[in-house]
């Protein structure tokens, strides 16, 4: 046994490849991602690319609702319900 822990732990460091592979260890169990660095990096940049793209999305949702503000107004509608008055403020614009 003193023998064999070594062995099998020189046997995983030998088959183990020239990149470091990523262990997660969780509750479902351990995993084991097998992508080279290459493809790891080509995963991260497509991912920022998507999150880049998405925060241009919303900058520019952003800058048509903010920018027309000159035709723009607030409306503040009033309505009796049994449990009191209900106030809804809405954005119109023109």
């Amino acid at each position: 046994m003193k023998r064999l822990v070594p062995a099998l732990f020189a046997a995983l460091l030998m088959s183990g490849g020239a990149y470091a592979q990523s262990i997660n260890v969780g509750p479902g169990g351990v995993s084991v991602d097998t992508r080279s660095p290459r493809e790891r990096a080509i995963d991260r940049d497509i991912r920022e690319e998507r999150r880049d793209r998405y925060e241009r999305h919303r900058e520019r949702e952003w800058r048509r609702a903010n920018y027309r503000r000159g035709d723009c107004r607030t409306v503040t509608t009033e309505r009796e319900t049994p449990r009191g008055v209900v106030r809804r403020t809405t954005r119109v614009c023109d």
